[in-house]
């Protein structure tokens, strides 16, 4: 059996102090995202797309946002976990595909460094991992420089 599931997660921009985590890689910028976590909206996303899958709600359920002990927690820590509860359920990962949508910054440069990074915390080769990143032209939250959102698709097949 195989099953599909759906992500999504955006976050604004907060101050300069913040540092800039996206699919578990800093990326150089000058502000980093508001959030009760690192603010890593692509494992966010991810994560949600994984326990769609499974059928195991969503992200917040498993990892409230006002419960202290995921303040400023490291997002890989949360896709550790949360692979760990789809294996639990008997379900592999297959493969995921992950959209960022973010006027800047340009993010080319780091994604190989994400597909990487995110292969190892799902336990699959970086083949089975894409990433890609698009802008919207300057339209919406996401073109004006707000914030950045994210995308994301998971396959998940029996163990």
């Amino acid at each position: 059996m195989m099953r599909i599931g759906h992500g999504f997660d955006a976050h604004r921009f907060s101050g300069a102090r913040r540092k800039l985590v996206l699919g578990g890689v800093e990326i150089a910028h000058h502000r980093g995202l508001a959030a009760h976590s690192d603010g890593d909206v692509v494992i966010h996303a991810l994560c949600d797309a994984l326990l769609g899958a499974a059928a195991l709600g969503d992200i917040g359920r498993h990892f409230p946002p006002g419960d202290p002990r995921w303040k400023g927690v490291d997002s890989r820590i949360l896709l550790r976990s949360t692979v760990h509860m789809v294996r639990d359920k008997n379900f592999a990962v297959l493969n995921v595909d992950v959209t960022i949508v973010a006027e800047e910054p340009k993010l080319a440069a780091s994604i190989p460094d994400m597909v990487t990074c995110l292969a190892a915390d799902l336990g699959v080769t970086p083949q089975c991992v894409n990433v890609k990143a698009t802008t919207t032209e300057g339209m919406g939250f996401t073109g004006r420089g707000e914030g950045i959102a994210v995308f994301a698709i998971a396959l998940l097949g029996d163990d």
